[in-house]
């Protein structure tokens, strides 16, 4: 596991903000089609929201409409973390969005398990300098999380302050999730070795002097600061080979995507793309899952004509759209921030936060996360409303569940990983589904709602 791996895609966010009906489209910011989309009944918009104009910083946002009665349901805002990743590339093209890109990265296929059939959603690329999001001004670029790090739980907790001191437009905030959340860096980092340790794939020897060696309080994004004893690195050095660069650190039973193998084949559906040998060639498929799908959003959002759809790069920027952003300079002290006393202040609000791990993740695995949301409700002298147990989609186990004081509820997915949407698409729908009708996840076999 490398230390990149540990940086990137830290959160897979959500916020749930619930309104009367959605009107005032900015009809300047309709996208008429993307290029080989499917045929839809609902509309899109993307463009530009300008925060700064003395300062030249925009962000660039994609909206999508519920499928079915828009004006009625409520809006999702989805904020990849990172910090730094696109929750346009990532979020909506990859994971819970109405459309998923093909094969040779050049037209647009459904996914029949999008979000926007329980709701409208919005992305927002942030902060500037992630995907095509901007600032003329360079310094705009260094990034804290006074500005966007956490994302999430710090942005709810603004909104609410907003609406104690407002006296006329407030937020009607419904409700807060947060997936394989970095809570606390010291916690989940550990919590990473536990779970290569139990899942086979560091050693005895390996685990056992990490957790006795490392002291994680000094830990900074991917190694131990220079205080840690030399065995913590040596064995910290060692676990990072013994799992290798053949593992994908964020879906620890899929194989990974060769980049080579992928442009091969954009090359080759373009050579031949009027002949029958297009049906042989296959983008690399591991468990039902597109390993690829990553590149594959690249090389479509670099197409000129995707970027004329979509409003974006206006300014042409001087390098490509990527799925992380390499401009953006992030204070890395803030990431040891303790984001459980964020999730204290949402809940005593009275804003119901939701908890969830794809249980495959090794990155911000669940071990952590659901021991630290335990303790936390503890400390808000909760009582447990429904006890820790199985979940059910269509029959099967769709995974792991409690709800503490009817504010405060961990869930895990079942086969999922760090990406819970793209790995489990109809488990991830069903949780989204319960969570924006205020249910509960399904106890029983029998199919609780649809999804």
């Amino acid at each position: 596991m490398t230390s990149r791996a540990c940086i990137h895609w830290w959160l897979m966010l959500i916020i749930f903000v619930g309104i009367g009906c959605l009107n005032g489209y900015p009809l300047k910011d309709l996208v008429i089609g993307l290029p080989g989309q499917p045929k839809v009944g609902f509309r899109q918009f993307a463009g530009y929201i300008d925060l700064d104009v003395k300062t030249g910083k925009s962000l660039f946002y994609y909206f999508v409409e519920a499928e079915k009665d828009p004006d009625h349901k409520p809006l999702t805002l989805w904020l990849n973390g990172g910090p730094g990743c696109s929750s346009l590339g990532g979020g909506a093209f990859t994971e819970l969005g109405p459309f998923f890109p093909t094969g040779d990265g050049r037209g647009l296929r459904r996914n029949p398990k999008s979000w926007n059939k329980a709701s409208n959603l919005l992305f927002v690329e942030s902060p500037a300098g992630v995907g095509w999001s901007y600032s003329n001004t360079t310094s705009d670029y260094n990034a804290k999380d006074t500005s966007t790090g956490h994302y999430i739980p710090q942005l709810a907790v603004a909104l609410l302050d907003h609406n104690a001191h407002s006296t006329a437009f407030k937020f009607n905030i419904k409700g807060v999730a947060i997936g394989n959340p970095l809570l606390r860096l010291d916690r989940d980092t550990r919590a990473t070795y536990e779970f290569l340790w139990s899942h086979g794939m560091i050693s005895d020897e390996i685990g056992l002097t990490i957790i006795k060696e490392c002291d994680f309080s000094d830990y900074s994004f991917g190694s131990p600061d220079h205080n840690v004893s030399g065995k913590c690195y040596d064995a910290i050095a060692e676990a990072q080979l013994s799992v290798s660069s053949y593992v994908d650190n964020y879906n620890v039973i899929v194989d990974v995507c060769y980049p080579s193998i992928v442009e091969q084949e954009f090359r080759l559906r373009k050579q031949y793309a009027s002949s029958s040998f297009l049906s042989e060639i296959a983008t690399k498929i591991s468990l039902g899952i597109d390993v690829c799908i990553n590149y594959e959003s690249g090389f479509y959002f670099n197409l000129p004509e995707v970027q004329s759809a979509l409003h974006a790069n206006r300014t042409k920027l001087p390098y490509s759209w990527s799925m992380c952003s390499e401009v953006l300079n992030y204070t890395k002290t803030d990431v040891k921030m303790n984001m459980l006393p964020l999730l204290k202040v949402i809940i005593q609000k009275g804003v119901p936060v939701w908890v969830y791990s794809g249980d495959q993740d090794s990155v911000v695995p669940l071990l952590g996360s659901r021991q630290m949301i335990r303790e936390l409700a503890h400390e808000l002298n909760f009582t447990v409303t429904a006890p820790y147990g199985a979940w059910f989609h269509k029959g099967q186990v769709g995974g792991w569940s409690t709800e503490y004081g009817n504010l405060l509820t961990f869930a895990t997915v079942r086969g999922a990983a760090h990406m819970v949407p793209y790995s489990q698409p109809a488990r991830g729908l069903l949780l989204c589904s319960s969570f924006v009708r205020g249910l509960r996840l399904p106890n029983a076999t029998r199919q609780a709602i649809d999804d």
